[in-house]
């Protein structure tokens, strides 16, 4: 089946506390041309993605955006510089010693001194993620390939149409042929005799001539051609290959 290498596909699911959104588009280039835009976070599961994905596409250029929004509380760690929080009150005591000041020091006063309090996410589980996402990353790639056949289907009809014509005018063309020779027989004996009046007409100068003119009016050869590239056209557009190269070449 012909597939058409412009196409759009989408696809969503909620996913063990994961809000999963995936969009495929993609325009016409000669080769497989990858893209991803995926939160730095994720971006381990870009080649993931561009493998998946060309086990359904052969060609064009390709853009691939994955969201994930966490819908569950994620495990987040916080951790106390000590050495940094102990340095930060002992300067803070002996300003109030050498001041003369009340030291006014409670954990949130501390909490707020710079890089005393530190927040990491607990470490993503790649192959984890990874299940809950290539469902998602599949059922776009699905959508966006019915696309592509939709349109496919749509332009090899209409080339298909076109070629039907072709061969209409080509037949025509066939059928046509012997009559233009026996027409400019016909022709150059009609105005032979215009111009020799009753003087004895060269028969086989007149053979001789329609033949010459035959051969310069053949048709023939690339009416054979034509006919075979069409049988040709025909078997691409059938077939579950990808063509478009071939095609190029053929027309």
């Amino acid at each position: 089946m012909v597939r058409s290498m412009t196409g759009f596909g989408r696809a969503q699911a909620s996913v063990e506390g994961f809000n999963i959104t995936v969009e495929i588009r993609s325009v016409n280039h000669r080769y497989f041309e990858f893209y991803a835009k995926l939160p730095r976070t994720y971006s381990f599961l870009e080649e993931k993605i561009k493998s998946l994905l060309s086990t359904g596409i052969s060609r064009g250029k390709v853009e691939c955006s994955l969201q994930l929004e966490a819908t569950a509380d994620e495990s987040v760690q916080v951790s106390i510089n000590e050495p940094l929080a102990n340095g930060y009150v002992n300067a803070v005591k002996q300003l109030a010693e050498n001041y003369g000041v009340d030291e006014a020091l409670n954990g949130l006063a501390i909490a707020r001194f710079p890089d005393v309090l530190s927040i990491s996410k607990a470490p993503v589980d790649e192959d984890e993620l990874w299940s809950k996402v290539s469902p998602v990353v599949l059922d776009a790639l699905n959508s966006f390939v019915s696309m592509r056949e939709t349109e496919g289907k749509k332009l090899a009809e209409d080339v298909l149409s076109r070629a039907d014509l072709i061969i209409e005018n080509v037949s025509y063309i066939e059928k046509r042929s012997p009559e233009t020779v026996k027409s400019y027989s016909d022709k150059l004996l009609e105005r032979m005799k215009t111009v020799l009046g009753d003087t004895q007409i060269d028969e086989s100068r007149i053979l001789t001539e329609a033949a010459i003119y035959a051969d310069k009016v053949a048709v023939a050869e690339e009416t054979v051609r034509l006919r075979s590239h069409i049988e040709q056209l025909h078997v691409m557009l059938n077939s579950n290959e990808a063509v478009g190269r071939k095609l190029d070449f053929l027309v």
